[in-house]
């Protein structure tokens, strides 16, 4: 009988060579101590990985893999978890093995639809040849400076209508830090009766425990009544009511969080900022009194990372609003920064992100009021909607219903940019039309140029023809037409721009920032991409594109993403070969 020879190595696990090292990436012990010192006695909780990840890359200006093996070490999370994660967002610099660091000072150029009409590209093009090798330059999605246009970050410092001379001298005087604008602080916030509101709620005998008194019932009733009679709908894309989510939230078991979106992202949209480098405390007080009304035990602000300025202003706020605080019982008030990811402004996308993970949006139900951060409910809002809170319950919800116009209600801040005389966030009267807005708030057209279209509610609200200017802006009024309002950012375009060029834009962003977890936006927004950059367009083809990320999109970027192609389609057939 012929023997079978078998091979020492395969004769048992006791004769098999032992591993010669631990598998895995190993930490080394320099990194590991790195990491230690930045993140001293901070908490390691999983829900503040992103913000971990933030001190390295401002420390050593990118993330390199024996950072990253030594921070997943120090807050017992698999590498991998910390990898995908640091990968998903734009704003993080993942230095891999053999790979050189990036420069050591990073000049962003803007060049979202605003910029771009207004010379971005001509900046990309100047800047490196201008700066040199030591210095980065990159092209940034919306930087939330469109009145500013073109913009540009150094750094952090940000740099409105910027050249190529004022960045170099920027670059020059080492313009790194972001400047913060003169604002209303807390102090005379106080003395011009801020605060006083919230102290009439509580004075009332009124907190935010779970076993309320009648009278407690009533009180905050009365307040969400208010509310509900102005009007006001969620003002960050969405429209929802405002009274009513506070009704819905409220009645949920508890405890119940609080998130704040100030990742306005949407091409076109600053108004946000604006606000908050003005006056933070008005948004603040909003905050807290629908977190008293709500019964809030935490809340979570999460603010977009390219607001620097705005970031460090309310750092400064919030500690001396801790430190004094204008009622015995505040809240704890969690301030987050983003990291470069426009998906991160969806409301499921946003709280992923604020439990430390990357900002992929939850399929619903269950909704966030329900089942929000951290498994509980959660009322979400946007910047704006909070920041009207004081005015609205201090002059009554029929004074701001009492406004508008065309049969509409309540008032809007218009985000408006484009080839107007006078950019900038323009609050009127909900249902005011684009020319009505244009002439009365925006100084007209800039001379030499006549309205051609216009982008009624950012990259994803669509495009309209001139002789579509007399359309009520407002929630529900734009659908029939293939837009919406959004957040009202309203891009005005003249004879020197194209209709197409604007959708070509629109649709890179949409391929940048898709998220990627679904099949419809990841390959849709790339393939739309490629069949408007050619010449002649298969509009049947397109057609098909559109409704299948219409249909089968898990989030709103997907779903929106074709607006601006269709309307092409629609409204400017001259200028498209089909």
């Amino acid at each position: 009988m012929k023997q079978t020879i078998i091979p020492i190595a395969l004769q048992g696990s006791s004769r098999q060579r032992k591993r010669e090292a631990p598998k895995g990436r190993q930490v080394e012990p320099q990194a590991l101590l790195d990491v230690q010192a930045l993140l001293a006695d901070a908490s390691t909780a999983p829900d503040l990985l992103i913000e971990h990840l933030h001190k390295i890359q401002d420390r050593y200006g990118c993330l390199s893999a024996p950072h990253l093996a030594a921070l997943a070490q120090q807050m017992r999370l698999p590498q991998a978890h910390v990898y995908e994660v640091a990968s998903f967002y734009h704003h993080f610099d993942i230095v891999k093995e053999g790979e050189a660091a990036p420069a050591a000072l990073t000049v962003r150029v803007c060049d979202g639809l605003s910029c771009e009409m207004a010379g971005a590209q001509d900046l990309l093009q100047r800047l490196p040849a201008l700066l040199g090798r030591e210095i980065r330059v990159l092209a940034a999605p919306c930087i939330g400076r469109c009145e500013q246009a073109p913009a540009a970050l150094v750094g952090q410092h940000a740099v409105p209508h910027a050249s190529c001379a004022a960045i170099a001298a920027a670059v020059d005087a080492k313009q790194i830090e972001p400047a913060i604008e003169p604002y209303l602080g807390y102090s005379a916030y106080q003395a011009s009766g801020g605060y006083a509101l919230l102290r009439s709620c509580v004075d009332a005998g009124l907190d935010a425990s779970l076993d309320r008194a009648a009278d407690q019932e009533s009180a905050i009733d009365a307040v969400i009544k208010t509310m509900s009679d102005s009007g006001l709908r969620g003002l960050g894309g969405a429209g929802f009511p405002a009274g009513r989510k506070w009704d819905i939230v409220r009645k949920e078991k508890g405890p119940r969080l609080m998130a704040v979106n100030i990742d306005e992202g949407e091409p076109g949209t600053f108004k946000d900022r604006v606000y908050l480098e003005r006056d933070p405390h008005r948004f603040l007080e909003g905050v807290l009194i629908a977190a008293w009304a709500v019964g809030i035990e935490t809340i979570y602000i999460y603010l977009r990372d390219e607001y620097h300025g705005c970031r460090a202003m309310l750092e400064a706020e919030l500690a001396l609003l801790r430190a004094a605080p204008p009622i015995a019982k505040l809240p704890q008030i969690i301030l987050r920064r983003g990291a470069g990811a426009y998906i991160c402004g969806e409301e499921s996308a946003m709280i992923e992100s604020i439990e430390g993970k990357r900002g992929m949006p939850r399929l619903r139900p269950p909704y966030v009021a329900q089942v929000g951060l951290f498994g509980r409910p959660t009322l979400e809002h946007n910047f704006e909607t909070l920041y009207l809170v004081r005015e609205i319950l201090e002059k009554g919800g029929a004074w701001f219903s009492s406004h508008g116009l065309n049969g509409r209600k309540g008032l809007r801040s218009f985000s408006v940019s484009g080839r107007v005389k006078l950019p900038g966030v323009k609050l009127a009267p909900a249902g005011i039309t684009l020319q009505q807005l244009v002439d009365d708030h925006c100084g007209g057209m800039q001379d030499g140029h006549q309205l051609y279209g216009y982008l009624p509610g950012g990259a994803s609200g669509g495009i309209l023809p001139a002789s579509m200017n007399a359309i009520p802006l407002d929630f529900d009024t734009l659908q029939p037409y293939g837009c919406f309002i959004g957040s009202a950012a309203v891009v005005v375009l003249s004879g020197s721009d194209s209709a197409v060029a604007a959708a070509r834009n629109t649709m890179k962003f949409f391929q940048h920032e898709s998220c990627g977890q679904c099949t419809p936006c990841r390959v849709g927004t790339g393939k739309a991409l490629a069949l408007i950059e050619q010449d002649i367009w298969d509009t049947g083809l397109l057609a098909e594109l559109s409704q299948v990320m219409r249909d089968a999109s898990i989030c709103g970027l997907g779903q929106a993403a074709p607006n601006p192609i269709d309307c092409v389609v629609n409204y400017f057939p001259q200028e498209i070969a089909r």
